[in-house]
Parts: structure tokens; sequence; C-alpha cells
């Protein structure tokens, strides 16, 4: 009982990790415009995502374009847009293993131990997912904070962290978590196969040493 609820917790909690991946792959707001020193435009906010860039006027309309070319892109954003999409299809596939691994599932059903190794292979999944969207996330954070307080930098080009970054964040935590629930859920089940096997070992020998016990008793007194 308390297995299937943690496979239960682990699959929801990579399913929204799994779903905020998606949606970090495809929001625009990785780099907002900072309103700081003399830019008081404050009524025209610019968003640039992996896809396209967007600007957004007064809360009232918004408009958005997809990039011409990606060489026109920087290093990071490029780079980000290939580890974003290896992240979405390996935590989708990581989803797709763990619902075939789950006992209330009928694949495999009959053979426990290849339970056992599709959910760790499940677990694995996710969490390589999760580190592989870290590496993006982290890197675009680190290149908006460093251009932030550059001086050389000009300050319509500086830009501040926006939602898709800390969404990217809760989104990989969420899938390293998934993957570790399902690797110790993994890990307590050959403990406990283990156990399994190991006590009965045990009452064979003790039965074995009374039974001869008895026997030598039993050939003493017959022999007196």
């Amino acid at each position: 009982m308390v297995g299937g609820a943690l496979q239960i917790a682990g699959l929801l909690v990579g399913g929204i990790g799994m779903i905020g991946t998606f949606a970090v792959t495809g929001m625009p707001q990785w780099r907002v415009s900072a309103f700081i020193e003399n830019n008081i435009i404050v009524f025209e906010t610019i968003w640039e995502g992996l896809w396209m860039h967007c600007i957004r006027q007064a809360n009232i309309r918004m408009q958005c374009k997809v990039y011409d070319s990606m060489l026109a892109l920087s290093t990071d954003l490029q780079a980000s847009r290939g580890l974003m999409c290896a992240g979405s299809v390996l935590s989708f596939l990581a989803f797709m293993v763990a619902i075939i691994g789950m006992k209330c599932t009928r694949c495999a059903q009959s053979n426990r131990q290849a339970k056992g190794c599709i959910i760790l292979t499940a677990g694995l999944l996710f969490i390589l997912s999760g580190v592989i969207e870290l590496i993006p996330v982290c890197w675009v954070a680190n290149t908006i904070i460093s251009d932030f307080y550059n001086p050389v930098v000009n300050v319509a080009q500086k830009r501040e962290l926006g939602e898709a970054l800390y969404l990217g964040w809760v989104a990989a935590f969420c899938l390293i978590a998934a993957g570790a629930i399902f690797c110790c859920f993994c890990r307590c089940c050959e403990e406990t196969r283990s156990y399994g096997y190991s006590a009965p070992t045990l009452y064979p020998t003790l039965s074995q040493h009374l039974h001869r016990k008895t026997e030598s008793s039993y050939s003493k007194s017959q022999y007196v």
C-alpha cells in the first residue's frame, strides 16, 4: 500500500515537472527588459525567449515575432534550445516508462524484477532530464546577471530574470525529486526482497540442528 502511494506521488511530481518543462521551453519570458537609470519607457515590456521575442505595450496588446535566424541568437540561447528540447523528450520518456512500471498497470505484472528495473530506469531518466534542464536555465540566468552588473553593457540592452527561469528551476526540482522517489522505491523493494529471501534459510538450519540433536540423544539412550 505504501509502495503504491509512493509510486503515485512520484508520478504526479514527475508529471508536474514534465508539464513545467514543456511550458518553459515555449515561454518567451526568459529575458525581461530592465527599467533602470534612464530607461523610463515603462509602458513597453520586452520579452526574449528561445524561439521568439515579444513586445507588450501597457498590458493592452502584445506582438511576438519568431527569430529570423538561429545564428543571430547568443550562444547561451542557442545551446538552451537543444538542451531544453532534449530535457522535454527525456521527461516525457521517463513519464511513460514510469507508467509502464507502476504496480497498477498490467504490463509486465507477472515479473516483479522487471517492474523494478523499469521503475529504476524511469527514476534515472527523470534525474537526467532535471539535470539537463538545470544547465540552460542556470546558464542563461548567469549571463543575465553578468550583463546586468557589467558597466560596459548598454543600459537599454540589460535584462532581468524572467518568469520562465523561475519556472524552470521549479520544474527541474520536480523532475529530480520524482527520480529520487522512484530510485528510493526500487532500493527499498530490493532490500525487502533480500530480507524475504534470506529469512527462510535460517529455519531449515535450525530444524536440522535440532533433528540431529534428538537423533543423537535417541542413539545414546538406545545404546544404554
